[in-house]
């Protein structure tokens, strides 16, 4: 039986990885363009953002060694591109003071909810994961630049605290 098998199975193997290497060259953008402005916030706050969200939402990626291993420097590629696009503190210049705010309280809802840093991401890099004492540091950062928005901030404060 194994005799039958082992050439059809060698020559599966051989295909893999004449794949395997072939899509390595596919093209993937790991650029960073330069930084316009970034984030204005205390520098409490930005060592956060630097630790936890600028991978993927700032100019400033760091290409970790399987970003540039297909298949996965495809995906790496994409979410980094997609964080860029919702936002990046590398271009803080480009919103406006209601944009800021706005960007700001949902930074703090979503790091308070677990939606991010995205679990994947954690997977691979632990020191990004936001401690209680982090989160404080972002609460504060939207409770002052958020005015407005106060009432909000407050009530995810809330929910987290409730957790």
């Amino acid at each position: 039986m194994w005799k039958k098998l082992q050439r059809p199975l060698t020559i599966l193997f051989g295909v893999l990885v004449v794949a395997f290497v072939a899509i390595q060259f596919v093209p993937v953008d790991r650029s960073n363009p330069p930084v316009t402005m970034d984030v204005v916030a205390p520098a409490e706050v930005r060592s956060v953002l630097r630790q936890s969200c600028y991978d993927c939402h700032s100019n400033e990626s760091n290409w970790p060694w399987y970003s540039y291993v297909a298949p996965v420097s495809w995906l790496v590629a994409k979410d980094v591109r997609e964080g860029r696009e919702h936002l990046n503190f590398s271009t803080w210049d480009r919103y406006t003071t209601d944009e800021r705010s706005e960007f700001v309280a949902e930074a703090y809802e979503e790091a308070v909810e677990g939606e991010m840093p995205l679990p994947i991401y954690l997977t691979m890099h632990n020191d990004a994961r936001l401690s209680r004492e982090d989160r404080q540091v972002l609460h504060d950062w939207a409770q002052g630049t958020t005015s407005d928005r106060s009432a909000h901030v407050r009530g995810v404060a809330e929910r987290r605290d409730a957790d």
